[in-house]
């Protein structure tokens, strides 16, 4: 028999290890809790070479105090690398000259969008707590965050809302919705 036939399909949470999502935490199908923590990056272009210095110095420390920390960046926008893409095959395919024009100007656009946000960024430092570890946990993030902040860093732990934006961007590079659903379709759904 085939392989594949007895294998039981999994579901999208399953295979994105993503069980639920609680006020401030991912909880995984490996009984794992993912808690992220959103730094704000300083401004680096205002910096001196030494506050610079200074900046990467304490998130060195930071990051050397904390067993198991992860990080992760984003971009904070949308990616049209695809949409270039296609209209540069476009443009190649066309043969009215005014629609080639018309779509290149689309592509000056896109590229006009692309560099005014390309310094976009969010960053996330995640913290893997273990199902064993987790008398410990409330105690553990109270003192990352205030490391954080001693160290003269802006950082908020991410709450549901912000978990789900950073999932969008992750699987999808999607930031233009407003408000993310617990469930597709939720917004259709008549609460009378």
């Amino acid at each position: 028999m085939n392989k594949q036939k007895n294998k039981k399909s999994k579901s999208t949470r399953q295979l994105m290890n993503i069980k639920t999502i609680s006020e401030f935490s991912l909880y995984c199908y490996n009984n794992e809790e993912l808690v992220f923590f959103k730094v704000l990056p300083p401004n680096l272009s205002v910096m001196s070479p030494e506050s610079i210095g200074a900046k990467i110095f304490s998130m060195t420390n930071v990051l050397k105090g904390i067993d198991g920390i992860e990080i992760l960046c984003l971009n904070g926008r949308d990616n049209f690398e695809n949409n270039k893409i296609f209209i540069k095959q476009r443009i190649k395919e066309e043969k009215s000259e005014k629609i080639r024009k018309l779509l290149e100007r689309d592509l000056v656009h896109l590229d006009k969008i692309q560099i005014q946000t390309a310094t976009a960024r969010n960053f996330s430092l995640i913290i893997r707590i273990k199902e064993e570890n987790q008398s410990e946990i409330y105690p553990l993030l109270r003192r990352i965050e205030k490391l954080l902040k001693l160290q003269g860093f802006e950082v908020k732990k991410a709450d549901k809302e912000e978990l789900k934006e950073l999932l969008a961007i992750f699987f999808e590079q999607n930031v233009t919705t407003d408000k993310f659903e617990d469930m597709d379709g939720e917004r259709w759904l008549n609460n009378d």
